[in-house]
C-alpha cells in the first residue's frame, strides 16, 4: 500500500472564463479573500501537465476562517461541453457554512444560482445542505454541520462561508475509482452503496428516486472524498492541448510522504513555490476517473 496518505485538502483548482469576475463574486457574497494572485508561471505549468497556462490569470481564495483550504482560479477561454455533472472527473466542491438558509437568501439576485434548495440530509437529518452554481458554472454544495452531527468528523464552520471539506469525483467504473484511491493513495475506501443524488437526476433527466452507485473515501480528519458512478455514456471532459480541463480541474491534497507512491506520477515529483506549495515536493497523478489529483509532500 502507498505511503502517500492524503491528511488533508489543501486547494481546489477551478478553470474558468473570467477571474475577476469569480473574485467579485466569492468576495461579496460568501468573504472570501484573495491570498495570491497573478499569471501562472512556467514551471507550475509544467508541473500541471498544461504548459499552455503560462501566463494566464490566476488567483488563490481563502475562507474568512483563515483555514488553509484555498479556492483557486485559472483563466481560459469557456470550452463547450463541460457542464458539471454531465462529464468524468472532479464534479462538484462541497464547503462548510454556518447557515444555508441564510445564506440562499444572500445569494438571491446574485452570481450564484440556486439549483437545490436548503434541505436537510434524508441519511443525517442533523446535516442541512443546498447546491448552487457559480459564476462560471462550478457546482458547490453548501453544506451546515453542527457540532458533533459528522459522521466521518468532518468538523464545523468557523465562518459563515468556510472551507471546502468535501471533493466530488464521478466515473463510469466505481471499481477503478476504488482502486486508485485505496491503493495509489492508500486511504480507507467503502463499499458501494446505492444513493439519490438529486442534482445528478436532473442533470442526466433521470426520475426523481433514481440511484446511483456511491462510495466514500475517508482522510483522517475534517476532509473526504465522494465517488459517484455515472452513466456509461458519460463522457470524458473536453480539454485543449497543453491545457487544464475546464470547470473543477484539480483538487491538491497534502500527503505524509511522496515515498512508495504505487503509481506513475504525470509529473514530479519537484517543488514548487507559491500557494499551496511553500517549496514543498509535489506530484500530479490522474485517477480512475481521469480526475487530475495533486499531493503535496508535508514530512
Amino acid at each position: 500500500m502507498s505511503t502517500a496518505l492524503p491528511v488533508s485538502i489543501l486547494a481546489v483548482t477551478t478553470v474558468v472564463p473570467d477571474v475577476a469576475a469569480v473574485e467579485a463574486a466569492y468576495a461579496t457574497q460568501f468573504g472570501y479573500r484573495v491570498v495570491e494572485r497573478g499569471g501562472v508561471d512556467a514551471e507550475l505549468a509544467r508541473a500541471w501537465d498544461a504548459p499552455a497556462t503560462a501566463g494566464r490569470p490566476a488567483l488563490v481564495l481563502a475562507p474568512a476562517s483563515g483555514e488553509p483550504v484555498y479556492l483557486r482560479f485559472v483563466e481560459a477561454p469557456a470550452t463547450q461541453g463541460a457542464a458539471p455533472l454531465r462529464t468524468l472527473g472532479w464534479n462538484a466542491t462541497e464547503i462548510l457554512v454556518e447557515d444555508p438558509d441564510a445564506l440562499a437568501e444572500r445569494l438571491r439576485d446574485s452570481p450564484f444560482r440556486i439549483v437545490g434548495a436548503p434541505r436537510n440530509l434524508q441519511f443525517n437529518p442533523k446535516v442541512r445542505a443546498m447546491q448552487v452554481l457559480g459564476p462560471a458554472g462550478e457546482l458547490l454544495y453548501l453544506t451546515r454541520i453542527p457540532p458533533g452531527g459528522s459522521l466521518f468528523d468532518l468538523g464545523s464552520a468557523r465562518s459563515f462561508v468556510d472551507r471546502t471539506f468535501i471533493v466530488v469525483v464521478g466515473g463510469r467504473s466505481m471499481p477503478a475509482m476504488q482502486a486508485f484511491y485505496r491503493d495509489v493513495l492508500g486511504l480507507p475506501v467503502t463499499d458501494a452503496r446505492p444513493s439519490r443524488v438529486e442534482v445528478l437526476n436532473d442533470a442526466w433527466g433521470f426520475g426523481d428516486e433514481h440511484q446511483i452507485p456511491l462510495a466514500i473515501a475517508p482522510l483522517p480528519k475534517n476532509f473526504l472524498v465522494e465517488l459517484d458512478e455515472y452513466p456509461s455514456v458519460a463522457p470524458p471532459r473536453p480539454a485543449r492541448t497543453g491545457e487544464l480541463p475546464p470547470g473543477m480541474a484539480i483538487v491538491t491534497f497534502a500527503a505524509r510522504s511522496l515515498d512508495g507512491l504505487r503509481a506513475r506520477p504525470l509529473t514530479g515529483p519537484s517543488p514548487l513555490p507559491g500557494l499551496p506549495y511553500d517549496g514543498r515536493r509535489t506530484v500530479l497523478l490522474r485517477g480512475g476517473a481521469g480526475e487530475l489529483v495533486e499531493l503535496v509532500e508535508t514530512m
